[in-house]
């Protein structure tokens, strides 16, 4: 008699069951892994984005990833400030950051942001091992993968393709960086709104306005009238 309740209770329950068994099934599918541990999202962005510049083979990436840490960083907080050393280069999987610094009239002016799908790092500080003289900033929560300095060295020791995706990186930012210089030096503000707009435009409406407008070297009254001219 037991045995006959035990099994009309379960075949009583069995929606109850097949909700929960689904619910635990999304729960898992969709579940975000603690800092530190490698989701195969995360994964698959970085795998894709070191396969874009085509001297990694498949061996390779599988055998640098585990070196990758997840990290989640809270709007407002830093990866890197100024007079730390950076110790680590880190891959943007969600988030925007500003790099800014202070000037020596007290002013906090923003020249750079970083987006997903880019690597971010106080690059001069990462290379001379000096205080960074930077400052960068999470305006929007991030999820990060970071590489820490003492594995790219030993990357670089062990793998010639660490070298020349170095070298890559660095002609990347010297391009970026005199981009920049001659964006400030001949373009209007609103061209410059502009160009931000045109390749970043799911992220820019999401940046405060006083960061856009430090970054473009106006008031925040100029980009709101910018803003209300430039239509992408």
């Amino acid at each position: 008699m037991n045995e006959i309740c035990m099994i009309r209770e379960i075949c009583e329950s069995t929606p109850l069951l097949l909700w929960i068994i689904s619910y635990l099934f999304n729960f898992a599918k969709n579940y975000r892994k603690p800092d530190g541990i490698l989701s195969s999202n995360f994964e698959t962005m970085v795998e894709d984005f070191f396969r874009s510049f085509n001297l990694f083979s498949e061996v390779e990436i599988k055998e640098f990833l585990p070196l990758f840490e997840t990290r989640k960083v809270h709007k407002n907080d830093f990866f890197v400030q100024e007079g730390e050393k950076c110790k680590e280069i880190a891959f943007i999987v969600s988030g925007i950051f500003r790099s800014y610094y202070i000037s020596d009239e007290g002013k906090d002016m923003t020249y750079c942001f970083r987006f997903p799908n880019q690597l971010m790092a106080g690059y001069s500080s990462f290379i001379s091992d000096c205080p960074s003289r930077e400052n960068m900033q999470a305006i929007t929560d991030a999820d990060l993968m970071v590489l820490k300095k003492d594995a790219v060295d030993d990357l670089v020791t062990d793998d010639l393709n660490w070298t020349r995706f170095l070298k890559m990186i660095a002609e990347q930012e010297y391009l970026e960086l005199e981009k920049r210089f001659f964006q400030l030096q001949r373009d209007t503000a609103a061209q410059r709104y502009e160009a931000l707009l045109g390749n970043q435009p799911d992220y820019v409406q999401k940046i405060p306005l006083q960061y856009l407008a430090s970054y473009l070297g106006i008031t925040q009254r100029h980009l709101s009238r910018i803003r209300k001219e430039v239509t992408i």
